[in-house]
């Protein structure tokens, strides 16, 4: 069973920057649950939009796989697909594994060890899933990432991307978090925890606008993105090659 998370709960004397080691790992599920607003929606448009595009015989990658929920909701995907996760935590791939194992999960998938500031090989891909990985991305990287993503893709392949983002105007982006810290507070988190995240976070996870997003997508080729998801600072895009 996943533990709560409790990671934040207790005052800490320095913060340290997040870390997806094994104290995270243990308990990812409920803090994307409890973090992410509709979550558990999120997770069922990305199987419905990877129902519309994979094909037989190819390969569906999700990078920054964590713990493999994206994967476990897709276990009924009517494909003969290969599921490829890739994260750069082996903490993260072992709780995953050790998940995949106890539900009997019963697709051909593989996990890799890849760090994707370092360079990606994609290959024989018609869906890949950057479901909140990007953002983790430091951005001097993100332009090479999209661009091996796009060649890693057959034609008619999708990208699906879910970020946290910016808002374009300084008070509605004050809006949206304050609304986004009271979801937390629904949900659970004690002011202690969400101020701690938020230190922890400040230097590890460096959002996007969405038209930065958009245009990063463009610039490596993909056709007109389409948003399929939003709520206040959190947005879910689909695009085609």
């Amino acid at each position: 069973m996943t533990k709560r998370d409790e990671i934040y709960l207790v005052p800490k004397p320095i913060v340290s920057d997040f870390s997806f080691g094994q104290e995270t790992a243990a308990v990812f599920d409920d803090m994307l649950d409890r973090s992410v607003p509709f979550y558990a929606e999120i997770q069922r448009m990305i199987t419905e939009l990877v129902g519309d595009f994979a094909v037989d015989g190819t390969n569906v990658y999700d990078l920054g796989c964590s713990t493999c929920a994206t994967f476990r909701r897709l276990s009924d995907l009517e494909r003969d697909v290969t599921f490829v996760g890739i994260d750069d935590s082996q903490a993260m791939l072992d709780r995953g594994r050790e998940i995949m194992e106890a539900s009997g999960f019963p697709r051909r998938y593989e996990l890799q060890r890849r760090d994707l500031h370092s360079g990606l090989d994609i290959h024989d891909a018609s869906v890949v899933i950057l479901c909140l990985t990007l953002q983790f991305v430091r951005p001097l990287h993100r332009e090479r990432l999209m661009k091996a993503i796009y060649d890693g893709l057959n034609p008619q392949g999708c990208l699906i991307v879910v970020e946290k983002v910016l808002a374009g105007e300084t008070l509605m982006n004050r809006f949206f978090i304050k609304h986004y810290y009271d979801m937390k507070r629904r949900n659970g988190y004690s002011e202690t925890e969400i101020a701690q995240k938020r230190e922890a976070l400040e230097n590890v996870l460096i959002p996007y606008r969405l038209d930065e997003n958009v245009a990063l997508l463009r610039g490596a080729g993909f056709r007109e993105p389409e948003i399929f998801f939003k709520w206040y600072n959190f947005c879910g895009l689909v695009a085609v090659k």
